[in-house]
């Protein structure tokens, strides 16, 4: 199985559009089996688009209409347009530099989504505030696992990692089967008694760590948005902060890091990470 996830800050920056067409040429050289996607955005500005009925689509009830450009959708389409299934589902978090519904998403191309599953993360759910987080997750047919793509926020904020993190805990713990946790989870692999070792403490189980093959691992290169006055040297100069963890031990074959410059083009201020595993 093929795993892949990616803060996408997409939409944003005078190369939004070439960035979305090599992720999606990328997808369809690398055939995930589930894709999780951070900040998965749709312009404020655009016309709704109608997506009932359409082949692949599952609604998630949210209040905010799906709109034209929605970052998840056009790549849902395209694949659909290449032959590829896709199953997909995308939920609204919070407004995006004021001009984006900034969203969760995920994309099956390997089997329909039986159900979804959200969950409020963030202490109050305001739309207006940058600090609101959510988790959005699915559970496909014929299979015993369930999938989250998520976005966390920071260790020491007012609306603090630990707090979020127990939320989302609580939230699947009655979940049977594997759980598997994709995404964004702004804590530093390299800084202790943090985030971190938070999940690690808490029995979760990190794929990069468990991968028989694996790189460097690091999903963050440089300076970005939320971690600009970040200490120089001793690591913060490229940081793994975006993980796939999973609630039980699989076999995982590799990890890698994706859409880097290297086979395929940086797309993102976040790096991808694709992990292999043997069922």
């Amino acid at each position: 199985m093929k795993l892949l996830t990616l803060n996408a800050h997409s939409l944003q920056g005078e190369d939004a559009s070439r960035h979305l067409e090599d992720f999606i040429q990328g997808i369809l050289r690398i055939r995930p089996d589930l894709i999780a996607l951070q900040e998965a955005n749709q312009p404020r500005a655009a016309a709704p688009m109608d997506y009932q009925g359409r082949q692949g689509y599952v609604q998630v009830p949210s209040g905010i209409p799906l709109r034209r450009d929605n970052y998840a959708g056009t790549v849902a389409r395209r694949l659909l347009a290449a032959g590829v299934s896709c199953f997909w589902c995308w939920l609204p978090v919070k407004l995006g530099y004021e001009k984006y519904d900034e969203g969760l998403a995920l994309l099956s191309l390997r089997a329909p989504i039986a159900q979804t599953h959200t969950l409020l993360l963030s202490a109050k759910d305001d739309y207006q505030d940058r600090r609101t987080r959510k988790a959005l997750g699915v559970h496909l047919e014929n299979s015993g696992d369930w999938f989250y793509s998520v976005h966390l926020g920071w260790w020491e904020d007012t609306d603090p990692f630990a707090a979020q993190w127990a939320r989302l805990e609580a939230g699947i713990k009655e979940k049977r089967g594997r759980v598997w946790l994709l995404g964004d989870f702004n804590s530093p692999a390299h800084v202790r008694d943090q985030g971190f070792d938070l999940v690690k403490s808490s029995g979760w189980q990190d794929t990069y760590q468990l991968a028989e093959a694996r790189d460097g691992g690091e999903t963050v290169r440089g300076v970005i948005d939320g971690w600009r006055e970040r200490p120089a040297g001793d690591g913060w100069e490229g940081m793994r902060i975006d993980y796939i963890w999973c609630s039980q031990t699989p076999k995982v074959s590799r990890s890698r890091v994706v859409f880097d410059g290297e086979k395929y083009p940086v797309v993102s201020d976040h790096l991808g990470i694709l992990v292999e595993t043997e069922e």
